[in-house]
């Protein structure tokens, strides 16, 4: 009776046992996005049964476990044998399986017109070698450009102003399968620091809606001793500038750094600035 009140116990204090920040800053592959789906699949089925079923799993468990002779009756042996039974019950893929659905998937999602982008648009064209590469999306009015950059194997931060589009960003991660590689705060870019190194910054004019020249400054500065050397910021901006940043103000912040603009017919201008080396 105690192993088979302590599996629901170990279910509800310590399902996990990394954090998310952990998992952003850590290599990821394929294998290990494999076992997270397993492990998510096995928990959604727990918490979707009672708690009398489930501990009829566990005395399945400890029965098959016995009849195996197994020498050290543990909870985490039994635990590992309920979520043998439970994979078995939602007959979930093997790897094998699991893995040529998902390359499928990603090369689905890794096509820039699948999120609504320009195949030749200067987002595609400077992020192009990607990978394994830090992202800042900020104030994106659609979570394209995150889950495309995510797709092609970015970590992505994605900063929003409002509950809302918070929670566009992680519902859209969520159904594609980047939840992984997508991180998402509710803040504007005054409150936020870099934690971790930056290799491209995109910026839609609502990350700088309602802010200051003083505060654009300092955010701008932020976000550039943040870049390494080779890194690009993206700047969507207007000409009337009435809620983003005038190209003259983008033009004198980056000083120093390698400047293109961008100009479409009825789209938004694009600021491109890249870092060069020389600059500290």
């Amino acid at each position: 009776m105690y192993v088979r009140l302590q599996i629901r116990e170990r279910h509800i204090l310590c399902p996990h046992s990394s954090t998310r920040d952990t998992l952003f800053n850590s290599p990821r592959s394929l294998r290990y996005e494999y076992e997270q789906y397993v492990e998510r699949e096995i928990e959604d089925y727990k918490d979707s049964v009672s708690r009398s079923a489930l501990l009829k799993i566990g005395d399945e468990a400890v029965a098959v476990l016995c009849s195996e002779a197994q020498t050290t009756l543990t909870e985490i042996v039994v635990w590992q044998e309920v979520d043998r039974i439970i994979a078995r019950r939602l007959r979930l893929p093997t790897y094998a399986t699991w893995k040529r659905r998902r390359l499928k998937v990603l090369a689905q999602y890794q096509r820039p017109e699948h999120w609504g982008l320009e195949p030749d648009g200067a987002l595609v064209r400077a992020l192009k070698d990607s990978s394994d590469r830090h992202v800042l999306v900020a104030g994106a009015e659609r979570e394209g450009p995150a889950l495309y950059l995510a797709a092609r194997g970015c970590a992505v931060t994605a900063i929003e102003p409002t509950e809302d589009a918070v929670m566009r960003v992680v519902k859209a991660a969520e159904a594609a399968g980047l939840t992984q590689r997508v991180r998402s705060y509710c803040k504007d870019l005054v409150a936020w620091a870099p934690d971790v190194e930056l290799h491209a910054v995109i910026c839609s004019p609502t990350a700088f809606a309602g802010l200051s020249s003083q505060d654009r400054a300092k955010v701008i500065e932020v976000l550039q001793s943040a870049t390494v050397d080779g890194g690009v910021h993206l700047v969507e901006t207007i000409a009337a500038a009435a809620d983003g940043v005038p190209l003259d103000e983008l033009r004198s912040r980056y000083r120093g750094w390698t400047i293109s603009i961008e100009h479409s017919v009825g789209r938004r201008d694009t600021f491109m600035a890249r870092k060069d080396a020389a600059v500290a």
